[in-house]
């Protein structure tokens, strides 16, 4: 019974649909259109389709399907619906479900295009959006009402890495009939542990660890099998932001690998980042599981590792990070994370580079920090290429 598996097995082996040629690998079904034996059978399918009964590729697909199936077993959710891109779960996570009137409580750390749904795009149609200090439990507790409809966080934010006490919040929000809508891409779908803290809708950028090999975008949004397919498919597929059957394929080969290669990149972060705590040309070190880490007891207890990201706040602001970006020699410059390839970015003029500088600095998003995701190299021979960068400084 795949309930009894371990999250390795399930990566490997949920939702598998074999056609009649018994195929090891996952066929890719690349059609965007299925025939019907009979005008009463396309009839019938429209009305209610069975679980192997597909109309077009915007509403689904076999090799989709797996794929929500798979990530939906892993993350421990009913079901499932994969998306475009990440962006395209957020924003049809909480668009589906809002309306005008009604009221929701966002954490504030938020990645930029997450804001500027919260802040632009949902205020323009008559959503209320109240921000809060996301670590502060008494925050949430002051903001939520009862007529929230929902809660929105990134688990680990993008990118301070404030670890958010996702059972806290979820305690908060379910006492005021609010849903928990987590964005968990730090936090990976290897290490997640959101739908037992309390999540109601999990959302990933499938891009980033799930991919994790800078080859697709995709998105997913896990949950309840009525919110998924009374709520969120309608809306997605009636928009346009279903995955396509390809990027579905290269999703589930990702999953293969998904807990061998966040494993050995999350132990190299931590390596890397006890290594570089105290170095004299930075002022901050950012990793979950430092002792240095204000949440760092709430990310041992709702994470299994302490991601594959590390933060690190460069002395001289941002000449400062410059100097280091432009000195370094295995860690590329771009703005994906998730990757086999180390990537580091500078926030400020990149990702968030649309917020005032007010905005900024209140959130912790300074001139010199720089945002360094770690791939599956050598950690030593990344250490000593951000060391080498930083004597550049």
């Amino acid at each position: 019974m795949t309930q009894d598996w371990s999250p390795r097995t399930k990566s490997v082996h949920s939702g598998t649909r074999r056609s009649q040629y018994g195929e090891m690998s996952e066929a890719i079904f690349l059609t965007q259109g299925f025939v019907y034996d009979s005008p009463e059978q396309a009839e019938a399918r429209f009305i209610e389709s069975g679980p192997d009964e597909f109309i077009y590729a915007r509403y689904g697909n076999p090799t989709v399907r797996m794929f929500e199936d798979r990530i939906a077993a892993l993350e421990g959710t009913e079901d499932a619906f994969a998306t475009a891109s990440g962006m395209a779960a957020v924003s049809g996570a909480l668009t589906s479900m809002l309306k005008a009137g009604d009221h929701v409580v966002s954490a504030k750390a938020l990645f930029g295009s997450c804001l500027y749904i919260l802040e632009d795009v949902l205020t323009r149609f008559g959503v209320e959006v109240t921000f809060v200090d996301g670590t502060d439990l008494a925050a949430w507790k002051a903001a939520v009402r009862d007529d929230t409809k929902a809660v929105f966080l990134e688990s680990v934010s993008n990118p301070t890495l404030e670890v958010i006490d996702v059972k806290g919040v979820a305690e908060i929000a379910h006492a005021k009939g609010a849903l928990v809508i987590v964005d968990n891409v730090f936090a990976t779908p290897a290490f997640s542990k959101a739908a037992e803290l309390g999540a109601d809708v999990i959302v990933y950028s499938a891009t980033k660890h799930i991919d994790g090999q800078g080859r697709c975008l995709g998105g997913v949004i896990c949950g309840t099998r009525e919110f998924i397919r009374k709520t969120a498919e309608p809306y997605i597929k009636h928009t346009g932001g279903a995955l396509s059957p390809f990027n579905a394929w290269v999703m589930l080969k990702g999953l293969e690998t998904l807990h061998l290669r966040c494993n050995a990149q999350a132990e190299s972060a931590l390596h890397i980042a006890q290594a570089l705590e105290g170095h004299n040309k930075l002022e901050r070190t950012l990793y979950p599981y430092l002792n240095s880490h204000p949440q760092q007891s709430v990310a041992k207890e709702q994470m299994g590792a302490g991601g594959t990201v590390i933060s690190l706040d460069i002395k001289g602001g941002k000449e400062g990070a410059f100097r280091f970006l432009n000195a370094l020699d295995i860690i590329l410059i771009s703005n994906n994370l998730g990757d086999s390839k180390s990537i580091v970015t500078h926030p400020a003029t990149t990702t968030h580079q649309r917020l005032s500088d007010e905005k900024r600095a209140e959130l912790g998003i300074t001139d010199g920090l720089v945002r360094v995701s770690i791939g599956l190299e050598d950690k030593d021979d990344l250490l000593t290429d951000i060391r080498t960068a930083l004597d550049a400084v």
